[in-house]
């Protein structure tokens, strides 16, 4: 069974800085990661390998030329392979692109049956990459999913989180599924594992390489662009209630009959 992982490189932090002339992220001095929910589908891919017994696992991340770094540390986990898509035509993808983009690596892969995404990026937060590739491959999706029940080679049955509790679905196979972060604990690298991905050779796979259509990628091929992105101003004025609980609690019963009432 040939399984594709999905995975992205993120700023390693919180404070994420962004370009006011481009509107894009500010990634120079800045270290990366890989996305934190795509390291969940890492451990679940591995995890179905050694359930089953056989079978590959295809890490594919789109990205500039130090997003082979990502994928050597995928590698190092427990995945067998890396590819690599990156070319100056797909910067300023949208999610459109950057799906349309990374199911024509898939395809090229090919004979797969299982692809797993983390359910969102830490940097965008959109959660459409995912589903967007299940729609170019017209295959099923489920998002969402905390525990992989049961898996053969014609279907799946899968527990997918939703806010009341959780839905069983059976799903044909091949299928695209996005993890969450219930679904398991990743491992750590083994040292055998970190030689192996030290030494090994990672494709990088161009527009060319893949036949993609010049208006399905980058920002030419994107139906949506940022035309804007700001730092909401902070809360101005507030006052601070100070005294016994009794006679804060009495003045702010005041302040709000006044607030409403007039």
């Amino acid at each position: 069974m040939k399984i594709v992982v999905l995975i992205k490189q993120v700023p390693d932090t919180t404070d994420v800085k962004i370009d006011p002339e481009t509107n894009t992220l500010i990634r120079e001095g800045v270290d990366s990661v890989i996305n934190p929910f795509d390291m969940y589908a890492i451990e679940e891919a591995i995890r179905i390998k050694e359930h089953l017994g056989e079978g590959e696992i295809v890490v594919i991340s789109m990205g500039p030329p130090q997003a082979e770094v990502a994928l050597r540390e995928a590698i190092s986990m427990g995945c067998d392979e890396g590819i690599l898509v990156s070319d100056r035509k797909f910067a300023g993808s949208d999610t459109w692109a950057t799906s349309y983009t990374l199911s024509r690596a898939i395809k090229k892969i090919g004979d797969f049956k299982i692809i797993l995404c983390g359910k969102q990026a830490s940097d965008g937060d959109t959660a459409q990459v995912g589903p967007g590739v299940s729609v170019h491959l017209n295959i099923p999706q489920v998002t969402y999913v905390k525990k992989i029940e049961k898996l053969d080679k014609d279907k799946a049955t899968v527990e997918r989180m939703t806010e009341e509790g959780y839905d069983i679905v059976e799903t044909p196979i091949p299928v695209l599924l996005t993890v969450v972060k219930e679904i398991n604990e990743p491992r750590l690298p083994s040292l055998k594992g970190k030689m192996r991905a030290k030494k090994a050779e990672i494709p990088v796979w161009t527009a060319e390489d893949l036949a993609c259509e010049e208006d399905k990628v980058g920002l030419d091929g994107s139906p949506t662009r940022v035309v804007k992105i700001f730092t909401p101003p902070p809360r101005e004025g507030g006052r601070l209630l100070e005294g016994e609980p009794d006679e804060i609690s009495k003045e702010l019963a005041g302040l709000l009959k006044d607030t409403i009432i007039g």
